[in-house]
């Protein structure tokens, strides 16, 4: 009787978990205990309704569906998201840039040849426009010169006090209050149905790492960027990872899917981006085999955030909406599909 009784407990029990377990797998259905009905709460209440927010919906609702013919595998549920312009804002210029060139004058009193040497001498005299025309090469050169000759500990300590105390030159807030409460909405969405979110960015990977887990909820081994090389030093019995004034690799354009492959080693079946430069990436994605979704954000408010595509020098979107049009990808349109940009708008 005893033995009758203990199993029954148990059996009682494991239906329990079981219940609980499926009525918590996905945050899109809660129970309304007072009136029985099962109500759907809303897992992106940030985007207004459209197809934009249908589309998304729709997509993991089937893919995630064991009945469905396009049902993906859990550890085929890889999602991909460049970082600037996509989930958090690249303008008036590219944060790291901003952080590059704090660090230049910081340090301009070791380098007193800084003062005639360009784009040193934009960056002292606070020239923004004649900085901006030393392109690529004048970018590299800052980043080589501000973020080398230190190791990676150093480093990641001088990015989060910088985050800790830089402010926003248009909204005077810290760089990481102006991340999109859309898309934080969006990876806790796919999380929540069991998709890996990775970062995918040209920007540096050690400029990343040390605050997206706690603002995107990405651990840092799920970011892939662009890097300088490094060097291992044994220091006398306190091993040290030094950072050398040298480009690794720059995870932009081509690289994006070439690092997906080789850090991540699955194709997406979710990319978000934002830029020509994610192209590839988008692409790459569009060709699996599995059911894909190809997400651009268009950055078409200029009251909230900035209004800019296919002539702006930063997140240039041009070959991408093209393609993104003609293949029937999905497109945000920032001014009309979100309700709120920041989380900030949230607390007025």
């Amino acid at each position: 009787m005893k033995n009758t009784i203990y199993f029954l407990g148990l059996s009682i029990i494991i239906s329990v978990i079981i219940s609980c377990s499926s009525n918590t797998k996905s945050n899109t259905e809660t129970i309304n205990q007072l009136n029985g009905n099962v109500e759907k709460s809303d897992p992106l209440p940030s985007w207004n309704e459209g197809t934009t927010k249908t589309a998304i919906i729709s997509y993991v609702n089937d893919v995630t569906n064991p009945e469905s013919k396009n049902f993906i595998a859990i550890p085929d549920r890889i999602a991909t998201f460049d970082n600037d312009g996509n989930l958090w804002s690249e303008q008036p210029a590219y944060f790291q840039l901003f952080f590059a060139i704090d660090r230049v004058k910081a340090l301009a009193s070791e380098h007193p040849e800084w003062k005639t040497t360009q784009p040193f001498k934009a960056v002292l005299e606070n020239d923004m426009d004649e900085l901006l025309k030393h392109g690529e090469h004048g970018l590299i050169k800052l980043v080589m010169a501000s973020h080398a000759g230190n190791t990676t500990e150093d480093f990641e300590a001088i990015v989060k006090e910088w985050l800790a105390t830089a402010k926003h030159p248009r909204f005077n807030r810290p760089y990481t209050d102006l991340v999109y409460q859309p898309m934080l909405e969006l990876l806790d969405y796919l999380r929540a149905n069991d998709f890996k979110t990775f970062i995918v960015s040209g920007g540096g990977i050690e400029f990343m790492r040390p605050w997206v887990e706690d603002v995107y909820g990405i651990p840092r081994d799920q970011v892939i960027g662009s890097s300088i090389k490094t060097e291992y030093h044994y220091n006398n019995g306190n091993p040290v990872i030094k950072r050398l004034a040298e480009i690794d690799f720059i995870n932009d354009k081509e690289g994006k899917p070439e690092c997906i492959h080789k850090f991540i080693g699955r194709k997406p079946v979710f990319a978000s981006g934002n830029s020509d430069g994610d192209l590839q990436m988008m692409r790459w994605a569009a060709s699996n085999k599995l059911k894909s979704f190809m997400l651009y954000v268009h950055h078409t408010d200029s009251v909230r955030e900035w209004a800019y595509d296919r002539e702006s020098h930063i997140g240039k979107l041009d070959k991408g909406l093209d393609q993104a049009n003609k293949d029937g990808w999905t497109v945000i349109d920032m001014e009309k599909d979100w309700k709120v940009i920041y989380s900030f708008e949230l607390k007025k």
